[in-house]
Formats: structure tokens, C-alpha cells, sequence
């Protein structure tokens, strides 16, 4: 009996510590895994529609879905008693067993997502089936049914998803800015819209801002759709049937590839996935058709029997499992490798032909016009032609005439001897100055060596600096300077210039308006995907505006920059785009204006790529060279 006694108390000391939690907790636990952000609501209640065999979906969007996520559709609906019963856990319509996974022909099938998305917001469901007089209307918040009545709905269902993660407030807290989070579901909407072009999408943000309209149709047309009209021209069709696999889709051409990845969308049976391997097999592809590091652009569709693939690995659903990997990448590959040659993307040998021997046909009554040679006869190549003007600051050769070449020499070598300069290290904040003036009171020279460098003497050694990379020190620094105060100066345009963008694109630059009024850029948008440049920094020489932007949204989406460095990302960017892009001759004051500026910055012994910008070459080395013993 004592010891009945003692297992009883010992059961309840257990039961004390193990509690099992409530349906509502659990729930919220779950979606955690499911729900991550507003793109998740988003995908998920999409593919539900697409599930329900939909023709039409439109997206509406409020505060990046904060406010409100709302997605309706035309598909078939539900009954009332299904309609309920949607938001349990593990409710599903699409499977029934364990060996159904196998033979997946629908976009969810775990039956989590409604009942994740109703533990942390709350949710409004209008649903009604064809036929049907009534529809049901139900309201749930945070997982608890408050309210159920018949109510007035066409055919198919409406869900409207409000106050996201109210009842989680660390998740909530964790949301990135409206425009970031807007991004994300942009990118999420166009995966799901890409997959099906048969179904026509409406999205809707804000204030009715439409960002697309994409009609039922073909998949080239639902690419540039979502794309732009410009995507056009880069497009190369793919197509390859297997008995392992089928592939079909269009990749870019290589003079258009990018350094981010942004435009690279692989699917398996129209469902969006995440393949190291097989993006590798797609890369390999463009073997030695690519610059170093730049990505291509695809848009594949890979059709797989299912029960040869696993997708009940992640909640996502977009990591899946092969049973023929191997097979699929060396298809994958040649496929893509055929299409670029056969749309003579790759370069190739005709053997059988030689073109540059090829004469056009003369036509009737076409005559030959004998070649007239003209001949200067007062050309005599043994006298030098005049120089019409003298190259500046270059260190003299012997073309030029020897009379004065020896003073010059002279001068030069005079500025190697008695002053010593001692440049502060790069890690220091305070400013400095390269001296204007050597020991003996003269000016100090400088020379330009092959229009890419700047040459001048000091006690012991040679300095030499980059003129680009100095200039994009110091432009960079103007950038960092003026977004930290916000004192950056426009110059209007005579005329200002509009582009079109992509919505991702659109957003990106709509997050950064301030950061480039910062600088000195007068942006604004001028629609839903359009912007109008009014002005530009007006620091900043010639340069196309909108290859900047466009250069700047590659290294941004590249470097995923975060709060910290997103002005050191715009500020590097502008700064390498924006500084003198070939090599040109400077004036006497030009080089000391850029001098004296450089030496102002905080580091101007490297570029803000971390490049050296000068380099001193000591007397040592010197005699090294000239194999010199002292």
C-alpha cells in the first residue's frame, strides 16, 4: 500500500512538471513553423485557391499585409460543415492516406495552414459553392470561432486575414519595414503567378494601387508580364522531353546576366523550388559564356512523375527529394547548353562555309566603279610632323625633341631628395594633407602617367596614385557625408526621364527615395512601376541615371546589406558607378584639387572596395631594379 502510495506521488510530482498544452498554444506553436511573415499568408492561401480549382485570384494588400491579406478567388468553394472544419488542425480534402504523399497533385496537403494562419490574426472566411443560394460566412480570432451565419457570396471564397501576429508580439516585432516585407511578397506572388499562366491575377495594394494584371495565356506572355515588355529580347526557349524528366521554360541570353539572382525561378511539377544542384547543372550550362560571378537568368519548369519525388521534407514545400538527381541535372544541363546553341547564343565554327569570302550578287544593270586612291603629294615621312599641342604633366620620351628634354629630367630628379612625408595610417580618423610644397619652398609636381595614374617625389621614394580609385574614395566619403546630414545638392534636369521597373524593383527603390534625395537624386514614382528623375547629385559628372540605379539594386540584392550598412552599400555603389569611367587627361589644378581632397578623407590610402589607392615605391626597390650597390 505504501508503495501504491508512493507511485501515486511520484505520478502527480510528473504531472506537475508535464502539462499538455491548449489546442489554441499549440497552434501558435505550429505556426510558427508554417507562417513566418506576411509572404507566407500570402503563398499559402494562393495555392489553396489554386487548389480549388480557380480561373481567377486577385491579391489585396494592405500596410505589406500587416492590415490586412486578403485573396479571392473563383473556385469552387466550400459547404458550411467544410468551411469550419478548414480551420482545424490536420484538416485536409487532398489526401487520405500515407501513400498519397507519393502521388501529390495539389499544392497543400497537410491541412496546416488555415488553422496556423487563424491562431495569430484574425480571420474572415466568405465561401459558397456553385449552385448554391447562401454562402457561409465565418469569423475566427486567434484560433476561437466568434462568429457563423449564412451569408450573401458568388461562387468560389474570400479570405481576409487581419491584424497579423496581434497575439504574438515578438513576431510582430521582428517584421522588417512595410516596403521590405512588400518585396517579399511580390517575389512570393509572382512564384505562384509564373506557375500557372493559365490563371488570370489581379494584385492590388494601398489605396487601390494596382502593381499587375496578368491575363490567362502563354508562359512567355506571363514572363513578361511580371518582368516587363524588355524581357522580350532576352529570352532563349528551352524544351527537352524525357522519360525521367521534361523540361521547358526560357533562360536569359548571357550579355544580360546580373550578379544577384534575383531572376532565377526553377519549378518542379508548377510548384516553386529551391535546388542547389540542379541550379549548378543550369550554371554549368554557360560555361565560359559568363563574366566572373554573374548569375543567368531562367524561368524552367521540370516535370517529374511524382511518386519519383519527395516533397514532405519542409512545411514550405520548396525543398524536395530526387530519386534520379544525377539523371535530371545532366538533362538539365544539356538542354539548357542545346538551346543556347541552337539560338546561336554560343559561339560557333562553320566549317563548310567562309563568310568573310561571301560577294553579294551584282544586280541588272550595275556597274563597276573603279576604287580612287587619294595621295597626298606633299607628305614626306622623313620629316616629323609638328605637334599641334603639348601632352600635360607627362614624363618626357624620346620622341620629343632632346634640346629641353634634359631640363625636364632634371626637375624631375630634383624632387627626390630632401623632404620625407609621413602619411597618417588608414585606421586613423584624423584628416591629412599632402604637402603642396618640398623642402625647398617650390611647388610641388605632379606628373600623369598613362592618363591612369598620378606621379610625384618624395624624400625617399615615389608616390603613385590611382585617379579613379581616388576619386571614388572621395566621392564615396561625399556620399557617406551627405547622407548622415542630409545635405546633398540637385541639379535639375532639363528634361526629366521615366523608366518602367519591375514591382520588386519598384519597391526597392520606392524603401531608398530618401536615402537618394540624401544624396542629391530628385526621384519620385510616377505610377504603379514607373519612376520620373527630376535632378541628380549635382557633385556627380556625366553617367546614365537609370544603369546606376539598376547597378546599385544588383550589388544591394547581392550583399543583402542590413540596417547598418545600407548607405555604405548606396554610397559604394554610386561612388564606383558614378566616378570617371575612362581614363582622361588632367589638368595641373584638376590633380591638385583631387589631391587635396583625398588627402581630406578619413581613408585615402584604400577605395572603399578595399583597394590600395597609393602605393609608394622606396628608394630601395628603385635600386634593386637598376641593380644599384650602395
Amino acid at each position: 500500500m505504501h508503495s501504491i502510495d508512493h507511485i501515486s506521488e511520484r505520478a502527480k510530482t510528473i504531472m506537475d512538471i508535464i502539462n499538455l498544452l491548449p489546442d489554441s498554444v499549440a497552434n501558435q506553436i505550429a505556426a510558427g513553423e508554417v507562417i513566418q511573415r506576411p509572404a507566407s499568408v500570402v503563398k499559402e492561401l494562393m495555392e489553396n485557391a489554386i487548389d480549388a480549382g480557380a480561373v481567377k485570384i486577385q491579391l489585396i494588400i494592405k500596410e505589406a499585409g500587416r492590415k490586412l491579406i486578403q485573396v479571392i478567388d473563383d473556385g469552387k468553394g466550400m459547404s458550411e460543415v467544410d468551411a469550419r472544419m478548414s480551420f482545424e488542425r490536420h484538416a485536409t480534402s487532398k489526401i487520405n492516406k500515407a501513400e498519397d504523399l507519393f502521388y501529390l497533385h495539389t499544392k497543400g496537403f497537410r491541412g496546416e495552414a488555415l488553422a496556423s494562419i487563424a491562431a495569430i490574426s484574425h480571420v474572415e472566411l466568405k465561401t459558397c459553392q456553385e449552385q448554391m443560394n447562401l454562402g457561409t460566412r465565418i469569423i475566427i480570432e486567434g484560433s476561437k470561432v466568434i462568429e457563423q451565419e449564412p451569408c450573401a457570396q458568388s461562387t468560389g471564397s474570400s479570405f481576409s486575414v487581419k491584424n497579423l501576429f496581434y497575439n504574438v508580439p515578438a513576431r510582430r516585432k521582428f517584421l522588417k519595414s512595410d516596403n521590405t516585407e512588400l518585396r517579399t511578397i511580390i517575389e512570393e506572388f509572382q512564384r505562384v503567378a509564373l506557375a500557372h499562366p493559365e490563371i488570370a491575377f489581379t494584385f492590388v495594394k494601398d489605396d487601390n494601387v494596382e502593381l499587375f494584371n496578368l491575363r490567362a495565356g502563354a508562359l512567355r506572355q506571363r514572363v513578361l508580364g511580371i518582368m516587363g515588355n524588355s524581357f522580350d529580347q532576352r529570352l532563349v526557349p528551352v524544351q527537352e522531353t524525357t522519360d525521367v524528366v521534361g523540361v521547358e521554360g526560357f533562360v536569359g541570353k548571357p550579355e544580360f546576366a546580373k550578379r544577384s539572382k534575383g531572376e532565377q525561378y526553377l519549378f518542379l511539377n508548377k510548384r516553386f523550388i529551391k535546388n542547389g544542384y540542379l541550379h549548378h547543372a543550369i550554371s554549368r550550362a554557360y560555361d565560359e559564356l559568363l563574366p566572373e560571378k554573374n548569375q543567368p537568368s531562367y524561368f524552367l519548369f521540370l516535370s517529374v512523375p511524382t511518386e519519383r519525388v519527395d516533397i514532405n521534407i519542409h512545411p514550405t514545400k520548396t525543398e524536395v527529394k530526387f530519386e534520379d538527381e544525377k539523371v535530371i541535372y545532366a538533362i538539365l544541363m544539356s538542354a539548357v547548353r542545346r538551346s543556347l546553341g541552337r539560338y546561336n547564343i554560343a559561339p560557333s565554327i562553320d566549317f563548310n562555309e567562309e563568310n568573310s569570302f561571301k560577294v553579294p550578287a551584282m544586280t541588272k544593270g550595275q556597274a563597276i566603279h573603279i576604287p580612287q586612291i587619294n595621295v597626298d603629294p606633299s607628305y614626306n615621312p622623313f620629316v616629323k610632323k609638328e605637334q599641334t599641342s603639348q601632352r600635360a604633366i607627362n614624363f618626357p620620351s624620346r620622341s620629343q625633341s632632346q634640346g629641353d628634354s634634359w631640363k625636364e629630367l632634371y626637375q624631375v630628379s630634383r624632387q627626390m631628395q630632401t623632404e620625407e612625408f609621413h602619411p597618417t595610417a588608414p585606421d586613423e580618423k584624423s584628416q591629412m594633407t599632402f604637402p603642396s610644397m618640398d623642402t625647398h619652398g617650390r611647388e610641388r609636381l605632379f606628373y600623369q602617367l598613362n592618363e591612369r595614374y598620378m606621379v610625384s617625389s618624395i624624400k625617399s621614394a615615389l608616390i603613385v596614385i590611382d585617379i579613379q580609385r581616388a576619386e571614388e574614395r572621395v566621392l564615396y566619403e561625399t556620399f557617406i557625408r551627405s547622407l548622415a546630414l542630409n545635405e546633398g545638392r540637385s541639379q535639375q534636369l532639363l528634361f526629366p526621364e521615366t523608366k518602367d521597373l519591375s514591382a520588386a524593383d519598384m519597391a526597392l527603390i520606392t524603401e531608398h527615395l530618401q536615402a537618394f534625395k540624401s544624396i542629391g537624386f530628385d526621384i519620385e514614382p510616377f505610377g504603379a512601376r514607373t519612376i520620373k528623375v527630376n535632378g541628380v547629385p549635382a557633385i556627380a559628372g556625366e553617367f546614365d541615371v537609370f544603369k546606376l540605379l539598376e547597378e546599385w539594386m544588383e550589388d544591394f540584392k547581392t550583399e543583402v546589406p542590413n540596417a547598418k550598412n545600407k548607405h555604405e552599400t548606396l554610397a559604394r555603389t554610386l561612388a564606383q558607378r558614378m566616378r570617371n569611367p575612362g581614363e582622361k587627361r588632367l589638368k595641373g589644378e584638376e590633380m591638385r584639387e583631387l589631391i587635396d581632397r583625398l588627402f581630406a578623407c578619413e581613408q585615402p590610402y584604400h577605395s572603399p572596395s578595399g583597394k590600395a589607392v597609393i602605393v609608394n615605391i622606396g628608394m630601395d626597390e628603385l635600386d634593386r631594379k637598376f641593380k644599384r650597390t650602395i
